[in-house]
Protein backbone atom coordinates (compact mmCIF):
# COMPACT_ATOMS: atom_id res chain seq x y z
CA UNK A 1 0.00 0.00 0.00
CA UNK A 2 1.28 3.49 -0.82
CA UNK A 3 0.22 6.37 1.40
CA UNK A 4 1.11 10.03 1.00
CA UNK A 5 1.88 11.04 4.58
CA UNK A 6 0.55 14.51 5.23
CA UNK A 7 0.87 14.34 9.01
CA UNK A 8 1.34 17.73 10.62
CA UNK A 9 3.49 16.11 13.27
CA UNK A 10 4.54 12.89 14.90
CA UNK A 11 1.18 12.44 16.66
CA UNK A 12 -0.75 12.54 13.41
CA UNK A 13 1.78 10.25 11.76
CA UNK A 14 1.36 7.71 14.57
CA UNK A 15 -2.40 7.88 14.15
CA UNK A 16 -1.96 6.75 10.51
CA UNK A 17 -0.22 3.50 11.44
CA UNK A 18 -3.35 1.46 12.34
CA UNK A 19 -4.93 2.56 9.04
CA UNK A 20 -1.86 1.43 7.12
CA UNK A 21 -1.61 -1.95 8.84
CA UNK A 22 -5.30 -2.68 9.29
CA UNK A 23 -4.91 -3.20 13.05
CA UNK A 24 -3.39 -1.62 16.16
CA UNK A 25 -0.02 -3.35 16.73
CA UNK A 26 1.01 -4.54 20.18
CA UNK A 27 4.48 -5.52 21.44
CA UNK A 28 5.72 -4.69 17.96
CA UNK A 29 8.32 -2.81 16.00
CA UNK A 30 6.79 -1.12 12.96
CA UNK A 31 8.99 0.15 10.14
CA UNK A 32 7.59 2.60 7.58
CA UNK A 33 9.86 2.90 4.52
CA UNK A 34 9.59 5.94 2.25
CA UNK A 35 10.35 6.65 -1.38
CA UNK A 36 10.72 10.40 -1.28
CA UNK A 37 7.66 11.71 0.57
CA UNK A 38 5.54 8.60 -0.05
CA UNK A 39 5.40 5.60 2.22
CA UNK A 40 5.81 2.28 0.48
CA UNK A 41 3.93 0.28 3.09
CA UNK A 42 4.59 -0.75 6.66
CA UNK A 43 6.36 -3.76 8.15
CA UNK A 44 5.69 -5.25 11.57
CA UNK A 45 8.22 -7.25 13.60
CA UNK A 46 8.11 -8.68 17.12
CA UNK A 47 10.01 -6.57 19.62
CA UNK A 48 13.29 -8.28 20.55
CA UNK A 49 14.52 -9.09 24.04
CA UNK A 50 16.14 -6.09 25.70
CA UNK A 51 19.76 -7.25 25.49
CA UNK A 52 22.51 -5.89 23.22
CA UNK A 53 22.95 -9.09 21.19
CA UNK A 54 19.24 -9.47 20.40
CA UNK A 55 18.84 -5.77 19.68
CA UNK A 56 21.78 -5.69 17.25
CA UNK A 57 20.68 -8.88 15.49
CA UNK A 58 17.12 -7.63 14.99
CA UNK A 59 18.31 -4.18 13.89
CA UNK A 60 20.50 -5.77 11.21
CA UNK A 61 17.67 -8.04 10.00
CA UNK A 62 15.07 -5.28 9.95
CA UNK A 63 17.17 -2.71 8.10
CA UNK A 64 18.31 -5.44 5.69
CA UNK A 65 14.66 -6.17 4.94
CA UNK A 66 13.92 -2.48 4.31
CA UNK A 67 16.91 -2.29 1.96
CA UNK A 68 15.33 -4.97 -0.23
CA UNK A 69 12.65 -2.45 -1.25
CA UNK A 70 14.04 -1.04 -4.51
CA UNK A 71 12.57 2.48 -4.11
CA UNK A 72 13.09 2.99 -0.37
CA UNK A 73 15.43 5.85 0.50
CA UNK A 74 14.20 6.66 4.03
CA UNK A 75 12.55 4.94 6.97
CA UNK A 76 10.75 5.66 10.25
CA UNK A 77 10.54 3.28 13.21
CA UNK A 78 7.86 2.96 15.89
CA UNK A 79 7.99 0.70 18.94
CA UNK A 80 4.59 -0.30 20.34
CA UNK A 81 5.22 -1.70 23.80
CA UNK A 82 3.64 -2.69 27.11
CA UNK A 83 6.55 -0.97 28.90
CA UNK A 84 6.13 2.50 30.43
CA UNK A 85 7.95 5.81 30.54
CA UNK A 86 7.08 6.19 34.22
CA UNK A 87 9.76 4.89 36.54
CA UNK A 88 12.05 3.85 33.70
CA UNK A 89 15.19 5.32 32.17
CA UNK A 90 13.40 7.48 29.65
CA UNK A 91 11.82 6.20 26.47
CA UNK A 92 11.35 2.41 26.35
CA UNK A 93 13.31 0.58 23.64
CA UNK A 94 15.44 3.64 22.91
CA UNK A 95 18.43 1.29 22.55
CA UNK A 96 16.68 -0.59 19.76
CA UNK A 97 15.67 2.62 18.01
CA UNK A 98 19.22 3.95 18.13
CA UNK A 99 20.61 0.63 16.86
CA UNK A 100 18.18 0.85 13.94
CA UNK A 101 19.28 4.43 13.27
CA UNK A 102 22.93 3.36 13.13
CA UNK A 103 22.19 0.52 10.75
CA UNK A 104 20.02 2.74 8.53
CA UNK A 105 22.75 5.37 8.37
CA UNK A 106 25.34 2.74 7.43
CA UNK A 107 23.07 1.59 4.58
CA UNK A 108 22.45 5.11 3.28
CA UNK A 109 18.82 5.28 4.42
CA UNK A 110 17.53 8.63 5.59
CA UNK A 111 16.12 8.34 9.14
CA UNK A 112 12.87 10.29 9.40
CA UNK A 113 11.73 9.54 12.97
CA UNK A 114 12.10 7.13 15.89
CA UNK A 115 8.97 6.88 18.02
CA UNK A 116 7.66 4.85 20.91
CA UNK A 117 4.04 4.25 21.94
CA UNK A 118 4.19 2.89 25.47
CA UNK A 119 1.54 1.82 27.93
CA UNK A 120 1.36 5.25 29.58
CA UNK A 121 2.73 7.77 27.06
CA UNK A 122 4.42 8.27 23.73
CA UNK A 123 7.45 10.15 22.49
CA UNK A 124 10.02 10.71 19.76
CA UNK A 125 13.79 10.55 19.96
CA UNK A 126 13.76 13.50 17.55
CA UNK A 127 11.77 15.67 19.96
CA UNK A 128 14.19 17.67 22.15
CA UNK A 129 11.26 18.96 24.20
CA UNK A 130 9.68 15.59 24.93
CA UNK A 131 8.96 15.38 28.69
CA UNK A 132 10.82 12.74 30.67
CA UNK A 133 7.55 10.93 31.24
CA UNK A 134 6.52 11.14 27.58
CA UNK A 135 3.57 12.86 25.98
CA UNK A 136 -0.07 11.92 26.76
CA UNK A 137 -1.66 9.12 24.77
CA UNK A 138 -4.71 11.34 24.34
CA UNK A 139 -2.69 13.12 21.62
CA UNK A 140 -3.07 9.99 19.45
CA UNK A 141 -5.99 8.46 17.60
CA UNK A 142 -5.21 4.74 17.72
CA UNK A 143 -8.81 3.68 17.34
CA UNK A 144 -10.09 0.85 15.21
CA UNK A 145 -8.35 0.60 11.86
CA UNK A 146 -10.25 1.59 8.74
CA UNK A 147 -9.02 -1.45 6.86
CA UNK A 148 -9.78 -4.98 7.91
CA UNK A 149 -7.57 -7.97 7.21
CA UNK A 150 -8.71 -10.84 5.00
CA UNK A 151 -9.72 -12.90 8.02
CA UNK A 152 -11.58 -10.14 9.82
CA UNK A 153 -14.24 -11.35 12.23
CA UNK A 154 -15.81 -7.96 12.72
CA UNK A 155 -14.17 -7.06 16.04
CA UNK A 156 -12.16 -4.21 14.58
CA UNK A 157 -12.09 -2.23 17.80
CA UNK A 158 -9.94 -4.85 19.51
CA UNK A 159 -7.77 -5.78 16.53
CA UNK A 160 -4.06 -6.35 16.87
CA UNK A 161 -1.70 -8.37 14.67
CA UNK A 162 -3.14 -11.68 15.93
CA UNK A 163 -6.80 -10.71 15.56
CA UNK A 164 -8.80 -12.51 12.92
CA UNK A 165 -6.68 -15.67 12.99
CA UNK A 166 -9.31 -17.62 14.92
CA UNK A 167 -10.98 -20.29 12.83
CA UNK A 168 -14.66 -19.70 12.10
CA UNK A 169 -17.14 -21.26 14.51
CA UNK A 170 -18.65 -24.40 13.07
CA UNK A 171 -21.56 -26.21 14.68
CA UNK A 172 -21.08 -29.74 15.99
CA UNK A 173 -23.72 -31.10 13.61
CA UNK A 174 -21.91 -29.64 10.59
CA UNK A 175 -18.58 -31.04 11.81
CA UNK A 176 -20.12 -34.49 12.18
CA UNK A 177 -21.55 -34.31 8.65
CA UNK A 178 -18.09 -33.45 7.27
CA UNK A 179 -16.52 -36.30 9.26
CA UNK A 180 -19.05 -38.77 7.87
CA UNK A 181 -18.49 -37.39 4.37
CA UNK A 182 -14.76 -38.07 4.78
CA UNK A 183 -15.49 -41.68 5.74
CA UNK A 184 -17.75 -42.11 2.69
CA UNK A 185 -15.22 -40.39 0.42
CA UNK A 186 -12.49 -42.73 1.65
CA UNK A 187 -14.61 -45.78 0.90
CA UNK A 188 -15.49 -44.44 -2.54
CA UNK A 189 -11.80 -43.89 -3.32
CA UNK A 190 -11.08 -47.48 -2.30
CA UNK A 191 -13.86 -48.78 -4.57
CA UNK A 192 -13.00 -46.67 -7.62
CA UNK A 193 -9.21 -46.42 -7.29
CA UNK A 194 -8.25 -49.50 -5.30
CA UNK A 195 -7.82 -50.21 -1.58
CA UNK A 196 -5.31 -48.08 0.27
CA UNK A 197 -5.27 -45.15 -2.16
CA UNK A 198 -6.57 -42.81 0.53
CA UNK A 199 -5.24 -44.56 3.62
CA UNK A 200 -3.01 -41.67 4.73
CA UNK A 201 -5.85 -39.18 5.01
CA UNK A 202 -6.73 -39.97 8.64
CA UNK A 203 -10.40 -39.03 8.28
CA UNK A 204 -13.28 -40.38 10.30
CA UNK A 205 -12.98 -38.79 13.75
CA UNK A 206 -15.12 -36.18 15.34
CA UNK A 207 -13.79 -32.87 16.70
CA UNK A 208 -13.18 -34.45 20.12
CA UNK A 209 -11.35 -37.45 18.58
CA UNK A 210 -14.27 -39.77 19.15
CA UNK A 211 -14.88 -42.39 16.50
CA UNK A 212 -17.36 -41.70 13.72
CA UNK A 213 -19.18 -44.83 12.65
CA UNK A 214 -18.94 -45.96 9.03
CA UNK A 215 -22.11 -45.68 6.97
CA UNK A 216 -24.52 -48.51 7.44
CA UNK A 217 -23.96 -51.49 5.15
CA UNK A 218 -21.82 -51.58 2.02
CA UNK A 219 -23.74 -48.94 0.10
CA UNK A 220 -21.65 -45.93 -0.91
CA UNK A 221 -23.28 -42.53 -0.92
CA UNK A 222 -23.67 -41.39 -4.58
CA UNK A 223 -22.46 -37.95 -3.47
CA UNK A 224 -19.17 -39.57 -2.41
CA UNK A 225 -18.80 -41.19 -5.83
CA UNK A 226 -19.47 -37.81 -7.48
CA UNK A 227 -16.84 -36.22 -5.25
CA UNK A 228 -14.27 -38.83 -6.30
CA UNK A 229 -15.09 -38.19 -9.96
CA UNK A 230 -14.35 -34.49 -9.39
CA UNK A 231 -10.79 -35.52 -8.43
CA UNK A 232 -10.20 -36.55 -12.06
CA UNK A 233 -9.58 -32.88 -12.93
CA UNK A 234 -7.89 -31.36 -9.92
CA UNK A 235 -7.04 -27.97 -11.49
CA UNK A 236 -10.71 -27.55 -12.46
CA UNK A 237 -11.77 -28.57 -8.93
CA UNK A 238 -9.37 -26.11 -7.27
CA UNK A 239 -10.41 -23.29 -9.61
CA UNK A 240 -14.11 -23.91 -9.03
CA UNK A 241 -13.47 -24.01 -5.28
CA UNK A 242 -12.44 -20.34 -5.33
CA UNK A 243 -16.03 -19.50 -6.25
CA UNK A 244 -17.64 -21.62 -3.53
CA UNK A 245 -19.43 -19.91 -0.66
CA UNK A 246 -16.97 -20.62 2.15
CA UNK A 247 -19.59 -20.04 4.83
CA UNK A 248 -21.97 -22.55 3.27
CA UNK A 249 -19.70 -25.41 2.20
CA UNK A 250 -21.52 -28.67 1.61
CA UNK A 251 -20.16 -31.60 3.65
CA UNK A 252 -18.69 -33.24 0.54
CA UNK A 253 -17.11 -30.03 -0.75
CA UNK A 254 -15.44 -29.53 2.65
CA UNK A 255 -14.47 -33.21 2.83
CA UNK A 256 -12.96 -33.12 -0.68
CA UNK A 257 -10.84 -30.10 0.20
CA UNK A 258 -9.67 -31.63 3.46
CA UNK A 259 -8.87 -34.92 1.70
CA UNK A 260 -6.81 -33.17 -0.99
CA UNK A 261 -4.96 -30.86 1.38
CA UNK A 262 -3.95 -33.81 3.55
CA UNK A 263 -1.83 -35.10 0.64
CA UNK A 264 1.31 -33.05 -0.13
CA UNK A 265 1.27 -33.96 -3.82
CA UNK A 266 -2.29 -32.66 -4.27
CA UNK A 267 -1.86 -29.77 -1.84
CA UNK A 268 1.11 -28.45 -3.79
CA UNK A 269 -0.98 -28.33 -6.96
CA UNK A 270 -3.51 -26.17 -5.11
CA UNK A 271 -0.73 -23.98 -3.69
CA UNK A 272 0.76 -23.31 -7.12
CA UNK A 273 -2.61 -22.74 -8.75
CA UNK A 274 -4.11 -20.46 -6.09
CA UNK A 275 -0.93 -18.37 -6.06
CA UNK A 276 -0.84 -18.13 -9.84
CA UNK A 277 -3.40 -19.31 -12.44
CA UNK A 278 -5.29 -22.41 -13.50
CA UNK A 279 -2.74 -22.83 -16.30
CA UNK A 280 -0.04 -23.06 -13.63
CA UNK A 281 -2.20 -25.62 -11.83
CA UNK A 282 -2.36 -27.73 -15.00
CA UNK A 283 1.42 -27.51 -15.27
CA UNK A 284 1.85 -28.44 -11.60
CA UNK A 285 -0.48 -31.42 -12.04
CA UNK A 286 1.50 -32.66 -15.04
CA UNK A 287 4.80 -32.02 -13.22
CA UNK A 288 3.61 -34.09 -10.26
CA UNK A 289 2.82 -37.04 -12.51
CA UNK A 290 6.22 -36.74 -14.21
CA UNK A 291 7.98 -36.49 -10.83
CA UNK A 292 6.28 -39.69 -9.67
CA UNK A 293 7.68 -41.30 -12.83
CA UNK A 294 11.20 -40.27 -11.86
CA UNK A 295 11.60 -36.93 -13.66
CA UNK A 296 12.84 -33.73 -12.02
CA UNK A 297 10.21 -31.39 -10.60
CA UNK A 298 10.42 -27.98 -12.37
CA UNK A 299 12.33 -25.48 -10.27
CA UNK A 300 10.10 -22.54 -11.17
CA UNK A 301 7.08 -24.37 -9.73
CA UNK A 302 8.88 -25.54 -6.59
CA UNK A 303 10.07 -22.00 -5.86
CA UNK A 304 6.48 -20.76 -5.51
CA UNK A 305 6.46 -22.33 -2.06
CA UNK A 306 9.49 -20.22 -1.11
CA UNK A 307 7.78 -17.02 -2.25
CA UNK A 308 9.63 -16.55 -5.52
CA UNK A 309 8.20 -15.87 -8.93
CA UNK A 310 5.52 -13.59 -10.29
CA UNK A 311 3.48 -11.70 -7.72
CA UNK A 312 0.17 -13.50 -6.98
CA UNK A 313 -3.21 -11.85 -7.34
CA UNK A 314 -4.01 -10.99 -3.70
CA UNK A 315 -7.72 -11.47 -4.33
CA UNK A 316 -7.12 -15.13 -5.25
CA UNK A 317 -5.05 -15.62 -2.11
CA UNK A 318 -7.72 -14.01 0.08
CA UNK A 319 -10.50 -16.15 -1.44
CA UNK A 320 -8.41 -19.29 -1.02
CA UNK A 321 -7.58 -18.41 2.58
CA UNK A 322 -11.21 -17.82 3.43
CA UNK A 323 -12.11 -21.17 1.87
CA UNK A 324 -9.47 -23.25 3.66
CA UNK A 325 -10.16 -21.53 7.01
CA UNK A 326 -13.73 -22.85 6.86
CA UNK A 327 -12.50 -26.26 5.66
CA UNK A 328 -10.07 -26.45 8.59
CA UNK A 329 -12.78 -25.43 11.05
CA UNK A 330 -15.20 -28.06 9.73
CA UNK A 331 -12.65 -30.91 9.56
CA UNK A 332 -12.27 -33.55 12.27
CA UNK A 333 -9.31 -32.62 14.49
CA UNK A 334 -7.06 -35.41 13.17
CA UNK A 335 -7.60 -34.17 9.61
CA UNK A 336 -6.92 -30.46 10.25
CA UNK A 337 -3.12 -30.23 9.78
CA UNK A 338 -3.40 -30.14 5.96
CA UNK A 339 -5.88 -27.25 5.69
CA UNK A 340 -4.23 -25.47 8.64
CA UNK A 341 -0.87 -25.64 6.87
CA UNK A 342 -2.46 -24.16 3.75
CA UNK A 343 -3.96 -21.41 5.94
CA UNK A 344 -0.45 -20.78 7.24
CA UNK A 345 1.16 -20.57 3.80
CA UNK A 346 -1.57 -18.35 2.32
CA UNK A 347 -1.35 -16.01 5.33
CA UNK A 348 2.42 -15.82 4.93
CA UNK A 349 2.04 -15.12 1.19
CA UNK A 350 -0.33 -12.25 2.06
CA UNK A 351 2.14 -10.74 4.54
CA UNK A 352 0.27 -11.95 7.65
CA UNK A 353 3.20 -13.70 9.33
CA UNK A 354 1.64 -13.62 12.80
CA UNK A 355 -1.43 -15.44 11.50
CA UNK A 356 0.79 -17.84 9.55
CA UNK A 357 2.69 -18.87 12.67
CA UNK A 358 -0.52 -19.36 14.67
CA UNK A 359 -1.99 -21.68 12.03
CA UNK A 360 1.28 -23.60 11.66
CA UNK A 361 1.53 -24.07 15.43
CA UNK A 362 -2.03 -25.43 15.54
CA UNK A 363 -1.16 -27.93 12.80
CA UNK A 364 2.00 -29.07 14.60
CA UNK A 365 0.11 -29.44 17.87
CA UNK A 366 -1.98 -32.11 16.11
CA UNK A 367 0.76 -33.58 13.92
CA UNK A 368 4.28 -32.78 15.19
CA UNK A 369 6.82 -32.11 12.45
CA UNK A 370 4.10 -31.54 9.86
CA UNK A 371 6.08 -30.70 6.71
CA UNK A 372 4.54 -27.53 5.26
CA UNK A 373 3.71 -26.20 8.71
CA UNK A 374 7.34 -26.56 9.79
CA UNK A 375 8.46 -24.79 6.60
CA UNK A 376 6.15 -21.83 7.28
CA UNK A 377 7.30 -21.64 10.91
CA UNK A 378 10.92 -21.53 9.73
CA UNK A 379 10.03 -18.69 7.35
CA UNK A 380 8.46 -16.67 10.15
CA UNK A 381 11.22 -17.31 12.68
CA UNK A 382 13.87 -16.33 10.15
CA UNK A 383 11.98 -13.17 9.12
CA UNK A 384 11.82 -14.54 5.58
CA UNK A 385 9.20 -12.79 3.45
CA UNK A 386 7.99 -13.64 -0.07
CA UNK A 387 10.08 -12.03 -2.77
CA UNK A 388 6.94 -10.42 -4.19
CA UNK A 389 6.49 -8.46 -0.95
CA UNK A 390 9.34 -6.23 -2.11
CA UNK A 391 7.89 -5.32 -5.50
CA UNK A 392 5.04 -3.01 -6.30
CA UNK A 393 2.16 -4.69 -8.12
CA UNK A 394 1.82 -3.85 -11.80
CA UNK A 395 -0.75 -1.20 -12.56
Amino acid sequence: MTTIVKAAGAAEFLSLIPRMLGYVPSRSLVMVPFAGSRSVGAMRFDLPADDPESVDRVAATVIGTVCRLPDADAVAAIAFTDATFEGGDGMPHSGLLRALERRADACGLRWTDALCVAQDAWGSLFDPHCPEGGRPLTDLDLSAADAAGPADDGAAGARDQASGAELPRIGLAQSERVARALVSLERAVDVLCGPGEGADAAPGRDPEDGEVASPVGDRIDPAALAAVCALDDLPCLFEDALEWDAEDLSPYDAATLVWCLARPSLRDIALVQWSATMTAGDEAFDAQLRWESGEEYPTHLAMRMWGEGEQPDPDRLVRALRLVRFAAAAAPRASRPGPLAMCAWLSWALGLSTHAELYAEQACAIEPEHGLSEIVRSFVHAGHLPDWAFHRPAR
